[in-house]
């Protein structure tokens, strides 16, 4: 679905480029006026900027309308984790059976075999 959406928003866009570059600007209705031949086109008298003018009003609301349906469809998938916070989650989740044993302190009544016993400072 996505993708359709994504074709029919790029014809639309490549549509509204076309349809813009087509019309004419303020200073052409100049020459018009000293006998063009206006009349004799396929629009009429009026010429083409009425339909041109509405037919790229028609494409700009779809293209409005596609973009805002593409930004929904990116909110749904969501953020993906970073690698950063992938590494925080791994080193959070690690077991203490992970870490190395730390060796006990030999107690003040009797010494460890296998540490050495330090000397009491006086």
């Amino acid at each position: 679905m996505e993708t359709v959406l994504v074709v029919i928003h790029l014809l639309l866009a490549i549509g509204l480029v076309g349809l813009v570059l087509i019309q004419h600007g303020k200073g052409a209705d100049m020459g018009a006026a000293f006998g063009s031949g206006a009349s004799a086109t396929v629009f009429g008298s009026a010429g083409a900027s009425n339909f041109l003018s509405r037919t790229t009003a028609v494409l700009a609301a779809l293209f409005f309308l596609t973009s805002l349906a593409l930004a929904w469809f990116a909110m749904q998938k969501g953020e993906q984790e970073s690698l950063v916070e992938k590494q925080l989650a791994v080193e959070q989740s690690a077991q203490p059976a992970d870490l190395p044993a730390v060796p006990e302190a030999a107690s003040p009544g009797g010494a460890k075999d296998d540490l050495p016993v330090v000397p009491a400072q006086q």
